[in-house]
């Protein structure tokens, strides 16, 4: 699947200070970060059930959203700024958290399941099926009765360092992933 490029990147996570350190939240990093290089300030959009910014990225507008309704909400916030802007799913990119990759791998993919992550499962029931994600690897706690634990705790010192490596490139690769090189992205970060 080809891009025309990406107007939204959705970070996915939970509100509020509890949360802000917790493998649930890489997709919130991830946006922070973006918000961070390209001079974005994060406000509060009760329209938009979030807090958004908009950036520059290639010469592109680009809105960065974190949604405030909860992981299990987050498809209604995306739903809320792609229809006020009129944009189609394909112009999406959700960034989250993925069990089933080592802290310090990223995917970029289009489409597919949800996995049993509750976020993609919401926005699965607002969207569709039907948008690029960036898949950020946290690892997996080995016995599924720990994953909510799991990715409701702190990743070991270790582990953060190679999560915020992998956001770091992922960063990187942001120019090409706005303007829709999707497949050279994918064979970079892949091949890390």
């Amino acid at each position: 699947m080809t891009s025309s490029g990406i107007k939204l990147i959705t970070g996915l996570g939970n509100p509020g200070m509890k949360y802000d350190k917790t493998r649930h939240n890489a997709g919130f990093w991830f946006v922070d970060e973006l918000a961070r290089r390209y001079g974005g300030t994060f406000k509060t959009e009760s329209r938009f059930s979030g807090e958004c910014c908009k950036v520059d990225i290639a010469g592109m507008p680009v809105w960065l959203l974190k949604p405030t309704t909860f992981m299990n909400r987050s498809g209604l916030s995306a739903k809320q700024l792609m229809s006020f802007f009129k944009f189609s799913p394909t112009d999406v990119l959700i960034a989250h958290d993925e069990l089933d990759i080592a802290p310090g791998a990223l995917r970029l993919k289009f489409g597919g399941g949800h996995g049993g992550h509750n976020g993609l499962r919401d926005l699965h029931a607002q969207l569709g099926a039907d948008y690029w994600r960036l898949r950020i690897g946290i690892g997996h706690p080995g016995d599924r009765n720990k994953v909510v634990d799991y990715v409701l705790s702190r990743p070991t010192q270790n582990e953060e360092i190679e999560i915020m490596r992998s956001i770091d490139l992922a960063c990187d690769e942001i120019e090409r992933i706005v303007q829709g090189d999707m497949q050279i992205v994918m064979n970079t970060l892949h091949s890390k």
